[in-house]
């Protein structure tokens, strides 16, 4: 049995933070003229909140000045906190709590891989931190998935191989990033958006831990 790290996104893994970002970034969009859809909004999970205003400006053909675009994400952030600041354990998505606990009391060491810088506070507001042993986020780390940065620090502080390490993961850009390390991807959502990833979940009440430890010991 391979000594097993686990690390778990936050938005759209954990918590359904995901849809507190698409109504503050489609705030924001609006200020260009752009409207922000739904299916854009994909490309921007798991992305940092610099790179996915680059993204909003380059699908609006906006240009903005260096203290319009930095007033932009101020506000994007701050109408996404007044969201997150009303968050309760009740905002943790199915299964998954219970799936962390079990893998905990059999030894597993636990992370949290995340471009969000909100992530401690979150984490806090629904009840979970003390489940982590490291916490690797957006202040954290200096380059945005789908580059491997942030999982591969979130090995070194778990103090296990990179190899042996699973990630959780309900982003495109995630995928690839765990894939780019070769550690095994499990994919949370949509099979035709996380086609990449090793195995495709609608959510954690239908993943079993023996089945992930099963699928690690094979890679």
């Amino acid at each position: 049995m391979k000594n097993l790290g686990l690390i778990f996104d936050l938005d759209g893994v954990i918590v359904d933070t995901a849809k507190f970002h698409f109504l503050a970034w489609k705030k924001a969009a609006k200020e260009v003229g752009f409207e922000l859809t739904e299916e854009l909004n994909e490309k921007l999970k798991g992305v940092s909140r610099v790179d996915s205003l680059n993204k909003i400006l380059g699908w609006a053909g906006a240009t903005v000045s260096e203290e319009k675009f930095n007033e932009m994400a101020t506000n994007k952030n701050a109408d996404y906190l007044t969201y997150v600041d009303k968050m309760t354990a009740d905002d943790i998505l199915p299964g998954v709590e219970a799936f962390i606990r079990k893998a905990k009391s059999k030894g597993y060491p636990i992370a949290l891989g995340s471009a969000s810088k909100n992530a401690p506070k979150i984490l806090k507001h629904v009840g979970i931190y003390d489940l982590f042993d490291a916490i690797v986020d957006g202040n954290s780390v200096s380059k945005a998935k789908p580059d491997p940065e942030v999982f591969v620090i979130a090995a070194q502080k778990l103090n296990v191989p990179v190899a042996n390490c699973v990630v959780f993961e309900d982003s495109e850009a995630g995928v690839e990033a765990a894939n780019n390390t070769h550690m095994l991807s499990i994919g949370l959502g949509s099979e035709d958006v996380l086609s990449e990833a090793d195995h495709v979940f609608p959510d954690f009440t239908k993943i079993t831990l023996e089945f992930i430890e099963q699928q690690a010991n094979k890679k």
